[in-house]
């Protein structure tokens, strides 16, 4: 296996009269195909280093590579461009477009990137969700399925242009337990059956024993004795 995600000696600092370090010299590696949950308590920086990993936020000091390709040199087009065809994103709260039908919001990233003509495109996007159950939801409105179905969609969403690496941040945390369940079945299947790299922030133990490995942060540094209570 290779790294296909690379972290090293990233920091995250907040300026101001009292600086305050999210992130304080984290170095990682993420191999393909591994699913992987970084744990900690609140406020330890878990989130900011997702958000680090996924090129959303600039480092204070630290390199990341992604794809073997060293992104701390890159502008803000060049940021998003990487983004949008290597990573793929899951987060707590869907952020569907509530406007926009299921398949529609799970044709977004399609669209954006242009790789596809329409109609590929389409097929692709439904046959994701038929791959997820849900692709009798395509026409509905996100309002019109549940929490679960939700997210469901969301994880196709974060697949549509077949990105490496999948981020997600606290996916389960708005889920009863058998949502949840299903959600963490979903990633590690990606990680196992596709090949796909799947990092998850979480609180939930037993979302996270599912994983193949856990990684603790405490006060932003990297600690691997740290255990949820």
């Amino acid at each position: 296996m290779s790294a296909v995600l690379r972290a090293e000696d990233l920091v995250r600092t907040l300026p101001g009269e009292l600086p305050v370090t999210l992130v304080n010299g984290v170095s990682l590696e993420f191999e393909r195909g591994e699913f992987a949950c970084i744990m900690g308590p609140s406020g330890s920086g878990k989130s900011s280093l997702l958000y680090l990993l996924g090129l959303l936020d600039v480092p204070s000091a630290g390199r990341v590579w992604l794809d073997g390709e060293d992104c701390s040199g890159f502008d803000e087009e060049q940021m998003t461009d990487a983004r949008l065809a290597k990573i793929g994103f899951v987060f707590q709260y869907h952020f569907l477009l509530a406007e926009f039908t299921v398949l529609d919001n799970v044709l977004l990233p399609m669209r954006k990137l242009g790789r596809l003509a329409a109609d590929a495109a389409a097929q692709r996007g439904q046959q994701l969700l038929d791959d997820f159950g849900i692709g009798e939801q395509a026409r509905k409105l996100p309002h019109q399925l549940s929490g679960g179905q939700r997210q469901r969609v969301a994880i196709a969403r974060a697949l549509a242009n077949d990105p490496p690496v999948i981020l997600a941040d606290e996916p389960t945390g708005n889920l009863d337990s058998a949502a949840s369940a299903n959600v963490r079945q979903i990633l590690g299947g990606l990680a196992r059956q596709m090949g796909k790299t799947v990092i998850a922030v979480t609180h939930d133990g037993n979302f996270a024993s599912g994983a193949d490995r856990r990684i603790g942060l405490v006060d932003g540094r990297i600690d691997m004795n740290w255990r949820p209570a």
